[in-house]
């Protein structure tokens, strides 16, 4: 591809996904514009072993530009870096077609590992501003990473994924390529809504329990009572028993009394009726 082919490309990508850009002259205004052109003098150089020509390149546009691209890094077309600065693209780095970046978004590694060390971005993928894709993972085609998020697994073409650590919190609509940063789902009031909701049920649970709880004291408490009152009425009876036993037992033994006096009485009218008797004879 020639310079005035690249330069009508970067045109066409510019003005599709930047509605700041309101003439084809404002081109040559945009650090990313720049940005590219020394990446794909370096990369050559790179790729024909000329390496320290290719970082010197590299890193006179990054001086320059506050946009770091090493020049082993693999860029695929319609590439795009939005308001650019602090943006850096590392050695093994694999980029896609029709991906855009937004400035302070990093393709980096996770330490000093050999060979495969940086992510691959597939086609049709936005990075948000500020956000981190660290380490040999794969952003499948078609993903969306939100702004700030931290990116250190791999993640499923067609996602989106937000916070730190980066999560999957929706799958999009296929083909869809909207530039949307911000209306996303989130994740942290997605949990604190669950855990309230569950906290809620808990409560609620709770609260019935404290009411059956309070309805079981009340009928122990009722049945306690009539115990008691049974209990009360049985000692009552049993003395009311005591008493009639008592009285039985003084009415038997003034009745045996009265029998005895009568039976005494009788054998004494015997006796005086005998002594009579013996009298007239």
């Amino acid at each position: 591809m020639g310079l005035l082919s690249e330069i009508k490309e970067e045109i066409r990508v510019i003005r599709e996904r930047d509605p700041a850009m309101h003439s084809n002259w404002e081109v040559f205004l945009y650090s990313s514009f720049h940005v590219m052109l020394a990446y794909r003098k370096a990369h050559k150089q790179y790729l024909k072993g000329h390496y320290f020509r290719a970082r010197q390149i590299s890193q006179r546009a990054a001086r320059k530009y506050n946009i770091e691209i090493h020049p082993g890094a693999t860029i695929g077309k319609g590439f795009f870096i939005d308001h650019g600065t602090g943006v850096v693209i590392g050695e093994t780095a694999i980029v896609g077609d029709n991906v855009t970046l937004y400035q302070g978004v990093t393709l980096g590694g996770t330490g000093k590992e050999q060979g495969k060390r940086h992510p691959t971005i597939g086609n049709n993928v936005m990075i948000g501003s500020g956000a981190k894709v660290l380490g040999n993972i794969t952003i499948g085609d078609g993903c969306k990473i939100a702004a700030g998020a931290v990116v250190l697994h791999d993640v499923p073409q067609g996602c989106t994924v937000v916070g730190v650590p980066g999560r999957v919190v929706k799958m999009l609509t296929p083909g869809k390529n909207d530039l949307d940063q911000i209306h996303f789902p989130d994740p942290v009031q997605i949990d604190i809504s669950c855990l309230n909701r569950g906290q809620s049920a808990l409560t609620n649970q709770l609260l019935d329990l404290q009411d059956q709880v309070r309805e079981i004291r009340a009928d122990i408490h009722k049945v306690e009572n009539e115990r008691d009152e049974l209990a009360r009425k049985l000692s009552e009876t049993q003395r009311e028993l005591e008493e009639e036993r008592t009285l039985l037992n003084v009415q038997m033994k003034k009745a045996g009394a009265c029998r005895e006096e009568a039976k005494g009485t009788e054998e004494h009218a015997e006796e005086a009726n005998i002594s009579l008797t013996d009298s007239e004879l």
